[in-house]
């Protein structure tokens, strides 16, 4: 079983347990919401995209990948979670109709989007900003600034037929605390704090609600360089009020949180889950 897959089954677990035991009834909050997860067949994304389906959403999950699409939907059907998914490119506009198409064709409607956006060119990030390249620079506020407003644009018609939605945007911790080395990144990053704003004063009218998550180290494979080896790991749990590195699970309850009714009244605001990072205390 996928890892992040068998935390989700144990936690699931716990907590039918904790409600038999208090005679409470379990009431999803997302209940026959249909939500679409970018970049959701690892890490953080696949903890979003199974979050909001044990959360009872349907779910559409996308990657770059058929394969690593077709391994995260057995995963999660596994689970017994209402799950499909196809591929999709961010940088793609083919591939978000395609994605916003699936949904629509399956389900009729999209009420979630959550954006998950990772650049897999990782030796792109490895400058300063006086050593940046033109091809960092495009690829990466391509893939992590201008993709999102795009696709933003497309699902809206389908969420205001729906009579209002969400969107959940995935940030990082690096636009209030930038990473050495990451410095593409970390502008991008910081963009999206600004489009998070932005977009929530425009689409407030159409009753579409945006928030941005901002995580902290989260242990994915995409931040292994920065915890590779015990003594890497340890030194950035010294940088951390919390004394641990993060778990995908770590985060994904702020962004259902954030994606459901109980937070009809939150727009524009961007939530730090980064164990105590010390520029944010």
């Amino acid at each position: 079983m996928h890892k992040a897959g068998l935390l989700g089954h144990c936690a699931r677990a716990r907590k039918s347990v904790r409600m038999a035991s208090s005679g409470m009834t379990r009431r999803d909050p997302l209940t026959n919401k249909v939500a679409l997860v970018t970049a959701s067949t690892d890490g953080i994304g696949f903890a979003v995209a199974q979050r909001l389906a044990q959360d009872g959403a349907h779910v559409v999950v996308s990657s770059r990948k058929q394969q690593n699409v077709d391994q995260a939907v057995a995963t999660l059907q596994g689970e017994g979670l209402s799950m499909t998914g196809t591929v999709c490119h961010v940088g793609k506009v083919k591939d978000w109709e395609r994605l916003v198409a699936t949904a629509m064709k399956l389900h009729g409607v999209i009420d979630i989007l959550s954006l998950s956006i990772t650049n897999s060119k990782r030796g792109l990030f490895w400058f300063t900003l006086l050593q940046t390249v033109e091809e960092a620079w495009d690829r990466t506020l391509d893939i992590n600034g201008k993709a999102p407003a795009l696709m933003i644009k497309a699902v809206v018609p389908e969420m205001e037929k729906r009579g209002g939605g969400s969107v959940g945007f995935l940030a990082s911790v690096a636009a209030f605390r930038p990473l050495p080395g990451f410095s593409p990144y970390n502008v991008s990053k910081t963009a999206l704090l600004g489009l998070n704003k932005t977009l929530a004063i425009e689409l407030a009218p159409r009753n579409i609600r945006v928030n941005c998550l901002a995580p902290g180290l989260i242990k994915t494979s995409f931040s292994r360089m920065l915890w590779m080896d015990k003594e890497k790991e340890e030194s950035m749990k010294e940088t951390l009020r919390i004394r641990r590195l993060g778990e995908p699970e770590d985060s994904v309850g702020i962004l259902s949180f954030l994606c459901s009714e109980d937070a009809s009244y939150i727009t524009g605001e961007t939530v730090v889950v980064g164990g105590g990072t010390p520029s944010r205390l």
